[in-house]
């Protein structure tokens, strides 16, 4: 989840300039760059012990501190970073263009620098899991990608000292009864992408989001809970389903005819807030309108004018399956492998980048009716690519997706078509992530889900 935004203390005049805010993303052609977040679970090695909240045996969580999550901030900080704090705490890191933040139960995440290429984005994995070993050695800390954590359960997580998690934590059970683990025992990879024009940013969302439980599919990752096989290959998708309906999901509002970016924020005035940040701290004001914000409604907020970096701050509280900031995300995969990171900013470059095949990625999903589409994300989860669809499965519409996205890479003459190899494979018939551990617990582990954490270690 984002670090604190940057502070923009322009009051809000209506809707419009909420709709230029996200109009003032869009960019030339030639200025499209690709940015890379990705989420991983941290464990503690055999024979070591971090201790504070969350400490366990073996593979467990690593608290906060001591020799946790904190040490591992500051051995990167140590290494050219620029800290960010939280009331104190040390909560996140920038630098070049990138940043380290952390999810509520100390999930690692890279925000990577917007790069031109994929090839630009695997040297920048690579140094970042360069620092990791470096800095989680000494710690005896390792870290591995996964969509749902194995073995932990929701109480043996421990619990990042970030200020709007602590709002979250108070309200998520209000709204939801998988919340709570969406924060603590998920991670998802994702890809952030550039729209030219408003035109453009809706065609580019609407074709992410109904091939996103594609992507749920394709990158399954997350078979286990509390030490066995939980009846689902994405478990961290199942739970999206049940985390809070009013920021989740494919909202039916993206598909309405005249949907642009004024529709968009109009939208967002609905969806419950978290909260306020005024003087370095937040005010909890989870489940109000913005839009009773803006016209001084809101009891907790009285006298405290409603400004644009409110409207930034509160964004980034919807959680769709694609998000529209002033890029979009793509937001429906696992955490997975750094082959399966790279695939999957592949597959998204590959459809969005290119407008031939962009075009055909349209055309692919305008055979069918969006709301047939956007409801295989309740089926992805449990069945994968062999969840029925179209009197075929899902896998044969990822098969032509891929097949589309390499189209579009080749075309944009980068030589990136390797990075979908994996997937390549998978829609072929090869086992997804998900399978390939089923796998492995059913024969070599034994029935140890464990043997996962070092076998999935970046």
């Amino acid at each position: 989840m984002s670090n604190p935004g940057e502070e923009d203390a322009t009051p809000i005049t209506g809707t419009a300039a909420l709709a230029a805010y996200f109009a003032a993303g869009a960019k030339p052609r030639d200025a499209f760059r690709i940015g890379t977040e990705h989420e991983k679970f941290g464990f503690r090695r055999p024979g070591t012990q971090s201790g504070g909240e969350g400490a366990g045996g073996d593979f467990a969580a690593p608290a906060y501190e001591p020799r946790g999550i904190r040490a591992m901030l500051e051995g990167i900080a140590g290494l050219g970073w620029e800290e960010i704090r939280d009331q104190g705490n040390l909560i996140g890191l920038k630098a070049a263009g990138q940043s380290v933040s952390l999810e509520p139960g100390g999930q690692f995440e890279l925000s990577g620098a917007p790069v031109a290429t994929i090839h630009a984005t695997a040297d920048e994995l690579r140094r970042h899991f360069n620092d990791i070993h470096a800095v989680g050695a000494p710690l005896g800390l390792g870290f591995a990608p996964l969509g749902f954590h194995p073995t932990a359960r929701r109480a043996d997580m421990p619990f990042m000292p970030k200020s709007r998690y602590v709002i979250m934590r108070r309200y998520m059970p209000l709204v939801g009864s998988l919340g709570l683990d969406m924060m603590l025992r998920t991670c998802t990879v994702q890809v952030n992408l550039d729209f030219a024009s408003e035109a453009d940013m809706v065609r580019k969302l609407r074709v992410g989001l109904l091939l996103q439980p594609v992507a749920t599919a394709l990158f399954a990752n997350s078979p286990f809970t509390e030490g066995k096989p939980n009846g689902f290959l994405s478990a961290r998708a199942n739970v999206w389903t049940d985390t809070d309906p009013d920021r989740t999901g494919i909202p039916p509002v993206f598909f309405e005819d005249g949907f642009g970016f004024e529709r968009y924020a109009d939208w967002l005035l609905d969806v419950p807030m978290y909260f306020v940040a005024r003087e370095g701290k937040l005010i909890d004001v989870a489940g109000e309108s913005f839009r009773k914000f803006i016209a001084g409604e809101v009891p907790a907020l009285a006298g405290v004018t409603a400004t644009i970096g409110d409207f930034a701050d509160h964004f980034t509280t919807v959680f769709t399956e694609v998000r529209l900031k002033r890029f979009l995300e793509m937001r429906g995969a696992d955490a997975g492998s750094p082959a399966m990171m790279l695939a999957q900013s592949a597959f998204w470059v590959g459809l969005l980048y290119d407008d031939a095949a962009l075009e055909a990625a349209a055309k692919l999903v305008a055979h069918y009716d969006w709301r047939a589409l956007a409801a295989i994300r309740a089926e992805v989860p449990r069945h994968g690519l062999a969840a029925p669809f179209a009197g075929g499965t899902v896998r044969d519409l990822a098969r032509a997706a891929v097949s589309i996205a390499r189209d579009g890479l080749r075309a944009r003459g980068h030589g990136e078509e390797s990075f979908l190899d994996p997937i390549d494979a998978i829609v072929a018939g090869a086992p997804t992530q998900a399978e390939h551990w089923l796998e492995r617990y059913h024969g070599a582990w034994a029935g140890d889900v464990t043997r996962i954490f070092e076998e999935a270690a970046v």
